[in-house]
């Protein structure tokens, strides 16, 4: 968990497709600089990335991107979100504040100290977060001009039962959770995905976890961006927590191939 890789990775595809597989939270890596501010040992370490981590969600996307009849691209953090969370807002607005688990995370999943309290996270932000950031609205800004529209579908996963830090973990948990956003997600781009994972058991909406990832210069402004957050529930597809990947896998790949090729005329 201590060594070294890329903060993250724009992998290419059709210079004709608009649709951007995002994935920020599948990587278990924590450099051993931001290791070194985190209190817990490393078995419980192990542990608290087992609960975190969404895994296995690069190898959904990336199975998904080869099957697609136009090559979605990729833009995938190489780093754990316990170094920084690239889906939060980085200031007062983030509601995960109220648990520890704004960009930067000083309490864990189950609510115990991860970090010293009064812990400075501007370092982390500086280093992480905002180029991560930078670079994904460069992303979304090329396939806008280059197409004329970017879609975001951000690729996550969850736990089958609430975890302490959840805050609106009481809600409905289904096999597939849609996130959307009354700004970015269109009628069409819900529907399509309603019927790509509708074999699973069904979908929901927004719950237990609600809206979706847009670069903040896109966010609210230009309706040319779409974006759907497809949070799948992990006993779908691994044993919890952090256990191997099943056959759902693949399954839930195809599924993705078939919404990302309903979004290409």
């Amino acid at each position: 968990m201590n060594h070294t890789a890329e903060p993250f990775r724009l992998l290419p595809g059709a210079a004709a497709s608009p649709v951007i597989l995002h994935v920020p939270h599948s990587s278990r890596v924590v450099p051993e600089s931001v290791r070194e501010g985190i209190l817990l040992d490393d078995a419980a370490l192990r542990r608290e990335l087992d609960h975190i981590t969404d895994s296995h969600t690069a190898e959904i996307a990336a199975r998904a991107a080869a099957g697609c009849a136009l090559t979605p691209w990729r833009f995938v953090n190489g780093l754990s979100r316990l170094v920084v969370d690239p889906e939060r807002f980085p200031d007062e607005r983030e509601e995960m504040l109220a648990v520890g688990m704004g960009a930067v995370y000083t309490r864990t999943t189950h609510r115990e100290r991860l970090r010293a309290d009064g812990f400075d996270g501007g370092p982390l932000l500086d280093r992480y977060f905002h180029p991560y950031a930078e670079a994904m609205t460069r992303a979304v800004a090329d396939r806008l001009e280059t197409v004329g529209r970017a879609v975001i579908i951000d690729v996550h996963s969850y736990p089958a039962r609430a975890l302490p830090y959840e805050l609106h973990g009481t809600g409905p948990r289904p096999p597939v959770c849609l996130g959307t956003d009354p700004f970015h997600t269109p009628a069409d781009l819900l529907a399509a995905a309603g019927k790509a994972f509708a074999g699973f058991g069904g979908t929901g909406l927004d719950s237990p976890f609600a809206g979706t990832y847009v670069p903040l210069r896109h966010y609210g402004r230009d309706p040319r961006v779409g974006a759907l957050m497809v949070e799948i529930r992990r006993d779908l597809y691994t044993s919890e927590p952090g256990g191997p990947a099943g056959p759902g896998l693949l399954a839930l790949a195809a599924a993705l191939t078939e919404l990302v090729d309903a979004l290409v005329p």
